[in-house]
């Protein structure tokens, strides 16, 4: 497949009900042509509602990242690597997997089926890497308020690939929205090896998509993006993973 890392223009997210996600997969152009590739409903609204409520229900089961700013199921590498937490991550990656399965069960395995066919390849668990997870953002904190900070998606690429640029996918399976905005923007530019972008460049093209309960969104690692700010009392729960093209058709993820 083409890699979807190649951002050629912004155009509004792909969205494909269930039954329209073709054989064999979507084409890694597509990646390119579109900001994201979204499928509507892959899981129903009220069981992705229902699983957000575990989830918030599992107070003992979810840590806590940036001083509260945002919480998880399951360990985040990118939280872990930039507090200094890598050992404990990995030490502990076995047990954060079973802590997701006991609270939202086969909702790892079924993200990765469905990346799997959305890619039109395999896709394995990360050796010794945590799997799918979920991120809590809580109302009222500060990515409610002022939003997320704009990044790409590198945490957990080696030195290699981000020499190389594979391709590589985040996929945000939407739980519970945020009751008011909390879309995300993705932005007509791709990481190409400049440091981290620190504030907004008006010049550069956007688009905001908004993803109801249950719909899973797809979209290259390597294009700008942030989650807009939202209100409400609600808090914006997603199940997340991320992947990276190992070898021709085959892909392997981690939280």
């Amino acid at each position: 497949m083409s890699p979807p890392c190649y951002v050629v223009a912004v155009r509004r997210t792909l969205w494909l009900n269930v039954d329209e996600v073709p054989a064999g997969g979507v084409a890694g152009l597509t990646f390119a042509r579109h900001a994201a590739v979204g499928v509507r409903e892959a899981m129903p609204a009220p069981r992705a509602r229902s699983l957000a409520r575990a989830v918030l229900d599992a107070e003992a089961d979810l840590g806590d990242d940036f001083g509260g700013e945002q919480r998880s199921l399951g360990r985040p590498w990118y939280t872990h690597m930039e507090t200094g937490r890598a050992a404990e991550y990995f030490r502990d990656a076995r047990a954060s997997d079973a802590r997701v399965e006991r609270v939202v069960p086969g909702v790892q395995d079924e993200m990765l089926r469905w990346l799997a066919r959305l890619l039109g390849g395999v896709v394995r668990r990360r050796h010794g890497f945590c799997g799918p997870g979920v991120h809590v953002f809580p109302p009222g904190e500060k990515v409610a308020r002022r939003g997320g900070v704009f990044h790409y998606d590198l945490e957990g690429l080696t030195p290699a690939w981000r020499h190389t640029l594979p391709p590589a996918i985040s996929a945000v399976w939407m739980l519970q929205p945020a009751h008011k905005r909390g879309g995300l923007t993705l932005f007509n530019k791709r990481f190409v090896g400049e440091n981290w972008p620190m504030d907004e460049d008006p010049d550069v093209r956007r688009t905001t998509t908004l993803s109801r309960a249950g719909d899973l969104l797809v979209f290259s690692s390597y294009r700008l993006h942030r989650i807009n700010g939202f209100s409400g009392d609600d808090a914006r729960v997603s199940a997340t993973c991320h992947a990276v093209m190992v070898d021709d058709g085959v892909w392997e993820a981690w939280f």
